[in-house]
């Protein structure tokens, strides 16, 4: 089954085993709509859900009765299953489907392979060439395209030489 990572456990929360989840989807309520999350490969139903004043989830998983038990997750990813993923819009794509793409100027020239995606005030990509981790924010006009079939980034060589840190 093909997963998606959509989100963090934080820490517990309250003593009936909520967790408060830093969420990696475009809303919170998108992980509602999973209804069945996966922690270390084991599935957890959905018994309740929020969103709390500080833009993070809680949730209540079946499984998880208290405060000690809902202790032993935090810190752990959430996975769910991309079956149930709500639509992305055009243009809007999965962090797992980008992660492991080339980086390329539109000239072809390869400026490394994605690593990593951190969701900040807005991305931030982590790329490997060489061996070396090469970091830059997605600001407006540094990414062209992006081509899932042909496993491309498409970048613009001088806003990316103006942003990305080495």
């Amino acid at each position: 089954m093909d997963r998606l990572l959509i989100g963090e456990v934080l820490k517990p929360q309250g003593i009936r085993g909520e967790l408060k989840v830093k969420t990696f989807t475009d809303t919170p309520e998108d992980v509602k709509a999973f209804g069945t999350v996966y922690i270390d490969d084991k599935a957890y139903k959905i018994l309740s859900f929020r969103v709390g004043p500080d833009g993070a989830a809680y949730m209540g998983l079946r499984g998880i009765p208290d405060r000690n038990a809902a202790e032993l997750f935090r810190g752990k990813k959430l996975e769910g299953d991309r079956e149930d993923a709500p639509p992305l819009e055009e243009g809007r794509y999965y962090i797992v489907d980008i992660i492991g793409l080339s980086c390329e100027t539109e000239e072809g020239e390869f400026l490394g392979r994605v690593k990593d995606i951190k969701n900040l005030s807005s991305d931030v990509y982590t790329i490997e060439k060489d061996g070396k981790d090469i970091l830059f924010p997605v600001v407006k006009n540094v990414i062209k395209h992006i081509d899932l079939e042909q496993g491309k980034v498409i970048l613009d060589k001088a806003v990316f030489d103006e942003i990305a840190v080495m």
